[in-house]
């Protein structure tokens, strides 16, 4: 069994004896001392049945038997106390002169009534009386009955008894009754409260917890439709409504935890890249003056007639310097890092200054260089110089490669501006197209590259929180996408 069901399992017996303990048991309580009461109120009720019963025999019997007493009339007295005995139930039956002495007698009778409570106050009353007591060894219920002449002398007393097993038989039998229907009333209120607990609560509250169950980091969705009555429908929506703040928590620490590293990174990449700087920084400043004297002093040379073998190896020595200055620039501008000179810039504009600016480098010379979309009135944050160092390496790096024509385009990305450069050279083979951006790597010919201008522009566009893609132009040439991200709102 699963933990989540053995939790719903102790859940609801917990919640069904509750319900057993909180109101059935009160309720069982309460019903079973009202029985206790009925039939205490009923035993009540037959006893004073009974001796109604036994009065209505005594008045009945009375009449003649005072008038046999009177006449001395045994035979007539016989008869009475016989058609006593035919009512039923009856266990004797006696009559006793003034004195308490026994005159005639049929069935359980005492002998002497002289010492009997009940006799001695029904004679000095006049009235009806009894009591259970003892007669011959057996318990009965004796019923005193005063036989009174015609003149209203006391003559004498009829005794009749029945015995008490007689009313306790009929009680027990109550009693039995009693307690059988308690009981299956108790079973099955008890069966009631479990079986509907379970049918109307117990098995929406299993389904809820099996849903709860399912919850976890990533799985915080509720599918499940609430059931129930409405107080477990109420939880249900609240479960939701919290699950779904857990989600929205959870989501939004992977959000922090991923800027977060976002940040740590660009961090370390900054504390690189400014380390690189200063070394770069050091070495180009190193190597600057001698590169200078090199140039002034072959500037110096070359004012002096000399041959055509000198003439030409003062410019090789010329044109090896530029190189080296170039390299030394670029690598300056590599690892530059100005990220507080960052403003809102329109793309645009930048680009159509780039193009104007490699309208007249030699590199573009004989090349076609369009623009396309250059009007989207697109703005970004960045710092304006090293974006247009960024566009115009790629542009010059087209113009290289291309046969006859580059295209500058600009295109929406959602929350990004693709500035696309597409040229239709002979393209970069796609092993090749991650290489690239390595400082130093070039797909040119030994001396036609530095391999330095894409890893210029793929640190560029780090600094900016962009990136850089490389594929291919519809010409069957390279096309390089350079994604900035678009200006902030404030």
């Amino acid at each position: 069994m699963k933990p989540s069901l053995r939790r719903a399992g102790r859940v609801i017996g917990t919640i069904q004896l509750t319900l057993v303990l909180s109101i059935v048991v009160p309720l069982l309580v309460i019903s079973g001392f009202a029985i206790y009461l009925g039939v205490g109120a009923v035993e009540k009720a037959l006893n004073d049945r009974l001796q109604e019963d036994l009065e209505l025999v005594a008045r009945a019997t009375s009449g003649p038997l005072s008038r046999a007493m009177k006449e001395k009339d045994e035979l007539v007295m016989g008869d009475s106390l016989k058609s006593i005995f035919r009512i039923g139930r009856i266990s004797g039956a006696s009559v006793f002169d003034k004195d308490g002495a026994r005159i005639a007698s049929l069935g359980v009778a005492d002998t002497d009534v002289g010492n009997s409570a009940s006799a001695e106050q029904v004679i000095n009353s006049g009235e009806l009386g009894g009591a259970f007591r003892k007669v011959d060894g057996q318990s009965v219920f004796s019923h005193f009955t005063p036989l009174v002449a015609d003149d209203g002398r006391m003559q004498g007393l009829l005794q009749i008894t029945r015995r008490r097993s007689d009313f306790h038989e009929l009680l027990a039998s109550i009693r039995l009754w009693a307690v059988s229907i308690w009981s299956a009333l108790a079973i099955t209120i008890i069966l009631v409260v479990v079986l509907g607990h379970y049918g109307a609560v117990g098995r929406h509250v299993s389904r809820l917890l099996a849903t709860m169950d399912g919850l976890a980091p990533g799985r915080w969705q509720l599918d499940a439709k609430p059931s129930g009555p409405r107080e477990l429908r109420q939880i249900y929506r609240g479960v939701r409504d919290m699950s779904g703040r857990m989600a929205r928590a959870e989501e939004e620490i992977q959000q922090r935890v991923i800027k977060e590293r976002q940040l740590a990174e660009r961090l370390e990449y900054q504390e690189k890249i400014a380390m690189i700087g200063r070394v770069a920084g050091g070495v180009a400043h190193e190597l600057g003056a001698p590169l200078n004297v090199i140039q002034g002093r072959a500037g110096i040379l070359a004012r002096h007639d000399l041959t055509a073998e000198q003439k030409r190896q003062l410019d090789d020595i010329n044109y090896q310097v530029g190189r080296m200055t170039t390299i030394i620039q670029q690598l300056l501008d590599c690892f530059r890092h100005v990220p507080d000179s960052r403003r809102p810039v329109s793309l645009d504009a930048v680009l159509k200054n780039v193009l104007d600016r490699a309208g007249e480098d030699e590199k573009c010379h004989g090349k076609a260089i369009t623009g396309v979309g250059l009007e989207a009135g697109a703005r970004v944050n960045a710092e304006p110089v090293r974006l247009e160092l960024a566009c115009l390496n790629v542009v010059r790096n087209a113009c290289q490669a291309a046969r006859s024509e580059v295209i500058v385009s600009l295109h929406p990305h959602g929350d990004e501006w693709e500035v696309r450069i597409d040229d239709d050279g002979p393209g970069i083979a796609a092993d090749q197209r991650e290489a690239v951006f390595e400082p130093f790597y070039s797909t040119r010919a030994a001396g036609e590259g530095t391999g330095l201008g894409l890893a210029v522009v793929s640190s560029v566009l780090k600094e900016h929180g962009g990136r850089i893609s490389i594929g291919q132009s519809e010409s069957q040439g390279c096309r390089v996408g350079l994604f900035w991200p678009v200006e902030a709102a404030t």
